[in-house]
């Protein structure tokens, strides 16, 4: 077989190997280069972080770790008795990784029934559209292609004050391989991935405290849903300390010792573990030969237009190494709309309509723009809230906790942003989507008919509430 391809995609990720398959069937000679290998060191790993140490694993464990927390404290209101209730960590952890294997291995059979060849080992970017592939030997091979996509995607950032270890201070990966409940656990950094992890082992009995170094819970999300959502954590008994900057850390006695400060004066504490999660970086290391011709900035992020191009024709990056949130439906779409690039056509990815879902309980979801960001752009717009605390289905599902909440523009009642915080957000979050997509109104889903009883009949209030219209609340009086 030729080592000459039309694509050549590098990373085996969402974005990757979305790419590489998008390709094969669109009719292009595709290969994917792909390093991660299991941990025999005999057989290449497809998925990336996202199946193997990210997405898929963290909500296997916040699903087991939600039932357990439910089954020790809510079933007992609902007439369910139990008694002896424990928690397996090894059963956990066995049924984390059957999906992760069953998950990859369905990937590599995705790639045999496209046509996607799959090439084992490290890749890298050479002049001329040139790709070097490294192998666990040490030995090199270099392919040829019309096109090459990058899809390294990225990994945890270390920082100086805490420093991973084996076994007391982990990343985002090291924390989905606890082997027991640690009695104590810090959490360094209060965004996304530690809220998440911090919620499975806070349900599992330990005592979990969260170290964030900005005064803002959530920045990123509408405040109004950020403030609801942190009493709930806090009822949940996740102590989050905002403004606490950590400065050193010390393994002693078996424990590790944590310096923060408050703005007041210095803090320490004792932790079994600690997890940081304080953000990810572009994995970009020994991607590109210096005269690639592909240009990245000083975080590591190669520099791509619009459409995911770099400044090589031919050369096309997507996913958390570019631009943008990284997220991994994200860089799958992306993937997708390169491939169509690449054979001829004209796609784009909606940058507008990407949804964000932290996936705690409640969950939160959202897509478009916060209040906060439209008060500090000026536009003129109004607002829709309908609490799960007046939804039927909720109430019977003992999870009437948060709020839909749709914000439109004043003068056209176009949607600019859909935020959920409640049960199911991360679904619900879609029916915003699909209605951004469309350019939808408040009064288009207002006009709608949702079945009954349903948790996203709050989306139909929320909606109906922009004008203030709702019928099971009481609207706010309008200006005279």
């Amino acid at each position: 077989m030729s080592d000459k391809y039309d694509v050549i995609v590098i990373g085996a990720g969402p974005g990757g190997y979305v790419a590489a398959i998008k390709a094969a069937q669109l009719g292009l000679k595709t290969a994917c280069v792909e390093s991660w290998t299991s941990e025999d060191g005999k057989q290449q790993v497809l998925g990336g972080t996202c199946l193997n140490v990210g997405c898929i694993p963290s909500k296997a464990l916040l699903e087991i770790s939600h039932k357990f927390e439910e089954a020790g404290h809510g079933y007992a209101e609902q007439g369910i008795e139990l008694s002896d209730l424990k928690i397996n960590i090894s059963k956990m952890m066995e049924r984390k990784n059957g999906i992760v294997k069953q998950l990859t291995g369905g990937i590599a059979g995705l790639f045999k029934s496209n046509g996607v060849t799959s090439i084992h080992g490290h890749g890298k970017l050479l002049a001329n559209r040139q790709v070097e592939v490294t192998d666990n030997e040490g030995n090199t091979k270099v392919y040829e292609a019309e096109n090459v996509i990058l899809a390294s995607g990225s990994k945890p950032i270390e920082i100086p004050p805490a420093p991973f270890t084996e076994d007391y201070i982990v990343d985002s990966w090291g924390a989905l391989e606890f082997d027991e409940v640690p009695k104590r656990l810090g959490v360094i950094g209060a965004g996304f991935i530690g809220l998440e992890l911090g919620s499975v082992w806070a349900r599992l009995g330990s005592e979990v405290t969260v170290l964030e170094a900005m005064d803002t819970f959530l920045p990123t999300v509408d405040q109004q849903l950020a403030k609801e959502t942190l009493k709930q954590f806090k009822k949940q008994g996740l102590d989050i300390k905002l403004g606490a900057r950590m400065t050193n850390s010390e393994i002693k006695r078996k424990l590790v010792y944590v310096d923060y400060e408050d703005g007041k004066e210095k803090q320490q504490l004792k932790f079994d573990k600690v997890i940081v999660a304080v953000g990810r970086r572009p994995y970009s290391e020994n991607l590109l030969a210096a005269d690639s011709g592909v240009n990245m900035d000083e975080r590591g992020f190669i520099h791509v237009d619009d459409h995911c191009k770099t400044d090589v024709p031919g050369v096309w990056a997507i996913g958390d190494v570019v631009r943008g949130p990284m997220l991994a439906h994200k860089a799958s779409e992306e993937g997708v709309m390169v491939a169509e690039r690449i054979a001829g056509h004209k796609p784009q990815v909606n940058y507008d309509c990407i949804p964000s879902v932290i996936y705690t309980s409640p969950e939160v979801a959202w897509v478009g723009k916060t209040e906060e960001q439209l008060k500090s752009e000026g536009e003129a717009y109004k607002v829709g809230t309908f609490p799960f605390a007046a939804n039927g289905r909720a109430m019977a599902a003992d999870a009437a906790v948060g709020m839909v909440k749709i914000i439109a523009d004043e003068k056209t009642d176009r949607i600019l942003g859909f935020h959920v915080m409640g049960p199911q957000a991360s679904e619900i979050v879609a029916q915003g989507v699909i209605a951004m997509e469309f350019g939808s109104s408040a009064e288009d889903l207002a006009l709608t008919c949702f079945a009954h009883p349903t948790l996203s009949e709050s989306v139909h209030e929320a909606a109906l509430a922009v004008d203030g219209g709702a019928i099971h609340i009481a609207n706010r009086r309008k200006k005279k």
